[in-house]
């Protein structure tokens, strides 16, 4: 155990954030946080990073254990060089030792002018150098938040692979659920002030929350059932004159009020549009440069109704650029965009400079509107609030107040309070927690209009869009078009490198002797027979097999031990029915070509 907290308490205008909460971090754990927007995940990173004090507890640190902490928001001396920030507080001798794998790091990401000034820098280029900084300093604690906002998607994979082969402990809150999968193998979610920690990484997660969850269920089920019964028996005129019926009448209270604590927010996002004609958006032949760097080419392209387009990148390509574009907020150099009538724009942009953060959260919204209609019928701008979980008292709380993701939730509805029909997403998945994404790709895509997403977030792209939009940043402007998601985008962009003359393999120089070779005839050989036959009773006893450990899970659902050990014996006998699969495919296969040879 390198560092723990202990009965941690801490509020914020007078709402309680941590409350009494008990955590620890152990040797090679990486640790994914995760927790609804406000519920204080940056809090707690800071307090475990030690640059903020908690209200109540304290924070146990190991002997020799080095933190290194990269905040959401990074402060850097703004008069000061990129190399000089990576060393600052460092002594001379460890500059000259780590200077060569400081500029390797800040290659990586991008970053090749070791010598300019930092606040000379993009808000990207100022996170990418706090990553190098966090990075480069050896610790035995790596403390992140948010670490991929601003990194385009080949700066993300590589921090993913450094990350997963870095020898010592990580915290990090992220909302990029690939990233979460694949470098932590412990996730603690924070919940109304508590902790709660699960074995395995994001998807195991999900698999033992819902477990928890529904255990929780019955037993409310159960309280609501005895509520009941109290309280037909209170009606009857319960008569308090014996210590038992005293008692009885304080459990009662007791149960009341726990049940009245105990209602689930869930966050809501009603369909809300305007009707878009047959006309939507047509960009005709558009190009535009920037201090002489070509963003965009002759590029034509038809938006269709129902449209679901990502736009992908490297960073500084102009993805931003040509979202701004097609909004009508920046003019090309040449062509036209050509938008229907009936088109209606809801822009959610990545910048929140143009909001008055002195106005209060539900002033906001009903400067946009007061009341909106939905599927579900007429909505006020408080309600709208509620089902994103801004409670009465936070909706009168000025935006200044609120946490960054807070804001960014705050926004969104915003955009969707006006009622658009075409949205333009730029970078959404920023600063919003992962209960907050999932529900808005649910809402996208029943949305009735189309979508247009700059994003680096790789799940969100493969849940949302069937298009890909590759800007190439090689200076052509050029504009690559791929069918599907993200996956399929990198699957295409594998074969078309693959498909390069460079790539292909050289052709044999014994051609003559290949043509002569006789096609070899298809067979079983005798462990491929004797596998053929077994195969399905292999997977009809694989399938009872998990059938059983299911049910001993939900038995065991109170037991995290137990619980675990299922889970481990599941998910080996699931990788096992998944390779019998791949080979009856195959086997059967086989068999069909055989067949076919006689």
């Amino acid at each position: 155990m390198i560092l723990t907290l202990e009965n941690i308490t801490k509020s914020f205008n007078e709402k309680k954030i941590l409350d009494n909460v008990n955590f620890y971090i152990n040797n090679n754990d990486k640790i994914g946080l995760v927790g609804v927007n406000g519920t204080g995940k940056s809090t707690l990173l800071k307090i475990a990073a030690r640059t903020e004090e908690p209200d109540a507890g304290k924070v146990v640190c190991s002997n020799g254990v080095r933190i290194s902490y990269l905040p959401q928001t990074p402060e850097f001396k703004e008069n000061t060089t990129v190399m000089e920030q990576l060393f600052i507080n460092a002594a001379p001798e460890a500059k000259a030792l780590m200077e060569y794998e400081a500029k390797a790091i800040l290659n990586k990401l991008n970053i090749t002018e070791v010598d300019k000034c930092v606040g000379l820098l993009s808000a990207g280029q100022r996170k990418r150098v706090a990553i190098a900084c966090a990075l480069v300093v050896p610790c035995e604690l790596l403390i992140f938040d948010e670490p991929t906002n601003h990194l385009d998607n080949d700066m993300i994979l590589w921090l993913e692979n450094y990350l997963t082969r870095y020898k010592g402990s990580i915290l990090m809150v992220t909302h990029d659920r690939y990233f979460l999968d694949r470098i932590s193998n412990r996730i603690a979610e924070l919940d109304k002030g508590k902790i709660y920690s699960y074995e395995g990484n994001y998807s195991r997660f999900l698999e033992l929350k819902t477990l928890r969850e529904e255990n929780e269920q019955s037993s409310e089920r159960k309280s609501q059932a005895l509520y009941k019964k109290e309280l037909a028996w209170i009606q009857r005129g319960a008569k308090a004159r014996g210590t038992k019926a005293k008692g009885r009448i304080q459990e009662f209270e007791k149960l009341k009020e726990k049940l009245g604590t105990e209602t689930e927010e869930k966050l809501e996002l009603s369909s809300v549009s305007s009707r878009l004609g047959k006309k939507t958006i047509e960009i005709n032949d558009i190009s535009k440069k920037f201090g002489g760097k070509v963003i965009v080419k002759d590029f034509e392209y038809t938006v269709t109704r129902n449209a679901r387009i990502g736009i992908v990148g490297n960073n500084g390509v102009g993805k931003s650029t040509l979202l701004n574009i097609i909004a009508g907020r920046i003019q090309p150099d040449n062509g036209s965009i050509d938008v229907g009538s009936t088109v209606k724009f809801g822009y959610f942009s990545q910048e929140t400079g143009e909001v008055d953060v002195s106005l209060r959260a539900i002033d906001y919204i009903k400067g946009i509107a007061e009341i909106i209609e939905t599927r579900d019928g007429k909505i006020t701008a408080s309600q709208m609030l509620e089902k994103f979980l801004f409670s009465p008292e936070i909706q009168y709380n000025t935006i200044d107040k609120l946490s960054g993701g807070e804001r960014r939730r705050l926004l969104l509805l915003g955009v969707l309070m006006k009622a658009p029909n075409i949205l333009l997403l730029d970078e959404p998945t920023n600063d919003l927690d992962i209960e907050t994404l999932t529900i808005l790709e649910d809402y996208l895509e029943s949305f009735d209009g189309a979508v247009i997403t700059v994003s680096h977030d790789r799940y969100f792209l493969d849940k949302v869009v069937s298009t890909i939009l590759e800007l190439s940043g090689n200076g052509t402007g050029l504009i690559k078009e791929y069918n599907g998601g993200y996956s399929d985008y990198i699957a295409a962009r594998k074969a078309d490198q693959s498909d390069c003359p460079k790539n292909k393999p050289k052709a044999s120089k014994n051609k003559d002797r290949e043509t002569r070779v006789k096609p070899r005839k298809l067979k079983f050989t005798y462990k491929e027979q004797k596998e053929y036959e077994e195969i399905d009773n292999d997977i009809a006893n694989l399938e009872i097999k998990i059938a059983d450990l299911k049910n001993q899970m939900e038995k065991y659902a109170t037991d995290y031990v137990k619980l675990q050990e299922l889970m481990e014996e599941k998910q080996k006998a699931e990788d096992q029915m998944e390779e019998k699969m791949n080979r009856w495919v195959y086997l059967n296969d086989l068999a069909e070509q055989i067949e076919s040879q006689k």
